[in-house]
């Protein structure tokens, strides 16, 4: 099985949400609904066997990732998702769950991305995410900046990968 941009497009019975958790719709979200503080879970979502070989045969070609008669003679035992798999499969779950559809503006980046534990086939992975800080622009006062520690949970509720996310989210319109 060949990697395709299609695969994003994951069946509805592949991801699930556990509820909304802000006040307001994610269609209806601005910088003022990212409270400090506030820890939010999302998910989940299945890691599929073909499309975990698939995308390391194209991005992370490594055997522990593509092969699983080889992976067995790896210090994982067995084959293993890309952690830019996990990644991948997290922002899924980040952006259908968590960040604003309507006033995210940019991400100037992530910082501490760490890959805890090993992510297998057929896992069930869900998001945790807490806000860790929301700051309104100095410059650009219809917008704010927002710092959040992400979260990755396998089924057996371990976390697999941790990171802190950054993005810019325009502040709700002013009434006229």
């Amino acid at each position: 099985m060949q990697f395709r941009a299609s695969m994003l497009a994951l069946p509805l019975n592949q991801v699930r949400t556990s509820g909304m958790t802000f006040a307001r719709p994610i269609t209806d979200r601005y910088f003022e609904d990212y409270v400090e503080g506030a820890v939010h879970r999302f998910g989940t979502i299945k890691v599929d066997p073909d499309e975990l070989i698939a995308f390391a045969k194209r991005f992370d070609p490594q055997t522990m990732h593509t092969d699983p008669e080889a992976a067995k003679n790896s210090p994982f035992g067995g084959i293993i998702a890309s952690g830019w798999h996990t990644a991948g499969l997290m922002m899924r779950l980040y952006v259908e769950h968590y960040l604003t559809h309507v006033a995210s503006l940019a991400s100037p980046g992530l910082d501490e991305l760490r890959w805890l534990k090993p992510v297998r086939p057929g896992d069930t992975l869900s998001v945790r995410v807490t806000v860790l800080k929301a700051v309104s622009s100095k410059s650009k006062p219809d917008r704010g900046v927002i710092t959040s520690f992400i979260e990755v949970i396998n089924q057996a509720d371990e976390i697999v990968m941790t990171m802190k996310a950054i993005n810019i989210i325009g502040k709700r319109p002013l009434a006229k």
